[in-house]
């Protein structure tokens, strides 16, 4: 035992210099320790009952989201446990049994453990996570299989970080250990100290206002305007808040400022389309739908799929169509007729109140975009390998929702057409009106 003990100090020792060298050679902090104290908790019919352990983690942030770490683990103390003879009543030491009767009533053991790490939030406050990995956990004595016991290892836990350098750690793990594997347990808490995080302050006077990211917005200027002053891109769309304001005219609190479906920072810097203007080629799509769903050019409006916006009124909670609204489904079935090589894309959205449920609106969307299939195919004959239905719920505004009553104008059916002579149906590129095209009196 001694000398596992001794091995395994020494790994931690040797991961720990390489640590400090990766630090010294490129300054990264993405290496850290944690001290930790738990318990080591076993099924009832182990030999051992849960004992206090101490722990070592060491790991590395691999990427944004992954982090490899290993630990060293020691309980200094496991107390045998009991089972009753059922023919005597007799209590016997079930640690004591597994070593031949010579009068063993407590263990220690050490493990070791490899893991890796995913973060949902790496570096935010609060920095939840999710552990998968193995480790084997060697005793003084022996257990039912022996003194050592490999375990497969998964669980997850949270950090919350105080700052850089220091943060609070909590783990939880399931141990499924030995041949039998026994479904044991890890519980433990810990501080974690980042390698080369502690940035020592710099003073430095300058002439003008205090810009603390240094996004070209001064921090009272961006008080006012509702940004973040210690964030650079406060909505998070790629373009800093001081571009959106002072050259782009884009909105820093808004990813999407014309709600076409893109970043007003993909839009400036991929696509080259305006971040102001939901057409940028006025052909009659939105630029987002364009890339996002078509695969057309949203600088080239002769591209663009026919669009057919259908404000359609349903019954809450309901998805059938209304008579009055089989006119403007008539102009589409015509459309299509006309051009037989036609093919539909219908999608349903919806507008989001303050107590919109985001999979009851995508489900009720999609019944309601399948209503408008399912009436073209079934009443207007319009052969339903062509079409294809699809909700996206409230994801998909086009304009901005007010917090507490929605928007009426997100609430609608779209239909797009691909492979429609746009010079024969008299289409310039708008999008088209339910009037463009007189209904036939004999549609079915």
């Amino acid at each position: 035992m001694k000398y596992r003990l001794i091995a395994a100090l020494a790994g931690v020792m040797s991961v720990a210099a390489l640590a400090g060298a990766q630090v010294e050679s490129d300054n990264q902090a993405d290496w850290y320790v944690a001290p930790g104290i738990g318990l080591l908790m076993y099924e009832g019919d182990q030999e051992v009952e849960n004992g206090i352990q101490f722990n070592v983690r060491v790991g590395r942030d691999v990427t944004e989201w992954w982090s490899l770490e290993g630990m060293v683990l020691v309980a200094p103390r496991l107390d045998e446990n009991f089972r009753t003879e059922f023919a005597t009543g007799t209590e016997i030491s079930r640690l004591d049994e597994a070593n031949d009767f010579a009068g063993v009533d407590s263990t220690s053991a050490i493990g070791l453990a490899l893991e890796g790490i995913f973060h949902f939030t790496r570096w935010d406050r609060l920095d939840p996570f999710l552990a998968i990995g193995g480790g084997v956990t060697f005793y003084a004595d022996d257990m039912a299989e022996g003194a050592t016991e490999p375990a497969f290892r998964l669980g997850g836990g949270v950090i919350y970080h105080f700052n850089d350098e220091w943060a609070a750690r909590a783990d939880g793990r399931l141990l499924l250990a030995g041949k039998d594997t026994e479904a044991n347990g890890q519980i433990d808490g810990s501080v974690v100290w980042t390698w080369g995080a502690r940035i020592d302050p710099v003073m430095r006077a300058t002439g003008g206002p205090l810009d603390s990211d240094g996004d070209g917005l001064s921090d009272v200027r961006e008080s006012e305007l509702g940004t973040d002053p210690y964030d650079p891109d406060t909505d998070k769309d790629q373009l800093s808040d001081g571009d959106e304001v002072l050259t782009v005219l884009t909105d820093p609190l808004n990813p999407d400022t014309d709600y076409d479906g893109l970043k007003d920072g993909a839009e400036v810097h991929q696509h080259k389309t305006d971040p102001r203007d939901r057409d940028t080629d006025d052909g009659g799509v939105a630029d987002g739908h364009e890339v996002i769903e078509d695969g057309t050019d949203p600088l080239n409006g002769a591209d663009d799929l026919v669009l057919i916006e259908l404000n359609l009124q349903f019954d809450y909670d309901k998805a059938d169509i209304k008579p009055e609204y089989f006119d403007d489904l008539n102009v589409i079935a015509k459309v299509m007729q006309r051009n037989p090589d036609s093919s539909a894309r219908i999608e349903g959205h919806a507008d989001k109140l303050k107590r919109s449920g985001e999979r009851y609106n995508r489900r009720l969307s999609k019944q309601r975009a399948q209503s408008v299939l399912s009436y073209l195919e079934q009443v207007a004959g319009i052969n339903g390998d062509r079409m294809e239905s699809v909700g996206y719920g409230f994801s998909r505004p086009k304009a901005e929702n007010d917090p507490e009553y929605g928007n009426p104008a997100n609430r609608r059916v779209e239909v797009y057409l691909r492979g429609v002579d746009k010079e024969a149906e008299g289409i310039s590129g708008d999008v088209l009106q339910s009037d463009e095209v007189e209904p036939e009196a004999d549609m079915k």
